[in-house]
């Protein structure tokens, strides 16, 4: 199988050890690791760093791809280029379509509360993330992942979905594709101010996840008093209804034990790590650290 790839390149390498000819190379990213060996590996006139692809289209379909793959290209692939290889072009996107459609489906995977995720390969379209379904695989998402931690955990499912779907159009018997529900489809954008500010109005639990889905980049933050804060890491915890009563949502005190907890609607969430902003500089707290800065606060 001949094919002219866009994205990162691990990928290529797999594809090419699985014994497909990777005809062309666009690089998603400058510095992506394995780009210098790929471009040993294939000519430096076959590998090209982040391509305008609508531009070079004519050029990579005089080496004759039979098929256009994509893995981690972060633009749009325009239909010019989409249409220079006879058997199209796919990719795969760390959801299962069409839910969380977008950029940033861990964000929104974790935050939703979803129990399982997964990765999809689908036929590129003009739209991001709306071709047709080729095939899935399902993962259960473990409820201390971040959103660091579940994107890592998605990479081999993804690429072992890839190589497997490639195979399979070099073998001529394609996965049959199926359109997307679109009654059933979300977007996952990149999180705005407005989706990471916690609202300690919110139960627990909730607060917990969005500080989970934010993690470790760029954070969930928050002002308690007169400290603004990106929280990294939380913990729901019980605490005495008298504390309970004692404190109104966004409230923050330190308990015996040095952890700094904050009131949420229906309980406390203990910080265990953030970030604090002081002389225009990001400071990395532990739990003590968040204590004590909480603690001369007050």
């Amino acid at each position: 199988m001949r094919i002219a790839f866009v994205g990162l390149p691990l990928a290529a390498w797999l594809l090419r050890a699985d014994g497909h000819e990777i005809v062309w190379a666009g690089i998603c990213r400058k510095e992506a690791i394995g780009t210098r060996r790929l471009t040993r590996a294939l000519g430096r006139e076959n590998v090209a760093m982040v391509p305008d692809l609508a531009r070079v289209a004519d050029a990579v379909r005089a080496k004759a791809p039979d098929l256009v793959v994509s893995w981690f290209w972060t633009r749009k692939v325009p239909a010019s280029f989409r249409a220079i290889a006879p058997l199209g072009a796919i990719g795969v996107h760390p959801s299962l379509l069409p839910r969380h459609r977008g950029p940033d489906p861990y964000f929104w995977a974790i935050d939703a509360g979803d129990a399982v995720t997964g990765v999809t390969a689908h036929v590129l379209d003009d739209q991001y993330d709306t071709g047709a379904i080729l095939a899935r695989r399902e993962l259960p998402i473990d409820p201390t992942w971040n959103a660091w931690t579940l994107a890592k955990r998605l990479d081999r499912p993804s690429l072992a979905l890839l190589r497997d779907t490639v195979r399979a159009y070099a073998q001529g018997a394609p996965p049959p594709p199926i359109a997307q529900d679109e009654a059933l489809a979300t977007e996952a954008p990149q999180p705005d101010d407005e989706e990471l500010e916690l609202r300690w109005t919110e139960d627990a639990a909730r607060i917990a996840r969005r500080v989970r889905a934010a993690s470790p980049w760029p954070g969930a933050f928050t002002a308690i008093g007169d400290v603004d804060l990106t929280l990294t890491e939380v913990r729901v915890a019980s605490a005495r209804p008298a504390v309970l009563k004692a404190l109104e949502p966004g409230e923050a005190i330190v308990r015996d034990d040095g952890v700094a907890m904050v009131r949420a609607r229906d309980g406390v969430v203990e910080l265990l790590r953030g970030r604090a902003l002081e002389d225009d500089d990001e400071r990395d707290l532990d739990a003590a650290g968040l204590a004590a800065l909480i603690t001369r606060a007050k």
